[in-house]
């Protein structure tokens, strides 16, 4: 369990977060559960806390680059 206190988001490609977000945002549309757009939105607001952009520009930035 020692290992998973190393895991960090730079260990994640662009690709593989912005296939995250969309997953979690597809599975809580179809779904009808909650936690997967509420997890969704929690990750997408720190990410956009951490590098200072807006939702919009986060993950346009993703579409753009991945």
């Amino acid at each position: 369990m020692e290992l998973i206190d190393q895991v960090t988001i730079n260990d994640l490609s662009k690709r593989d977060l912005l296939l995250i977000i969309k997953s979690l945002e597809f599975t809580g549309k179809k779904t009808k559960n909650k936690d997967f757009i509420e997890l969704r939105n929690s990750i997408v607001k720190e990410l956009c806390f951490l590098t200072e952009t807006s939702e919009d520009q986060f993950l346009t930035y993703l579409d753009e680059n991945c």
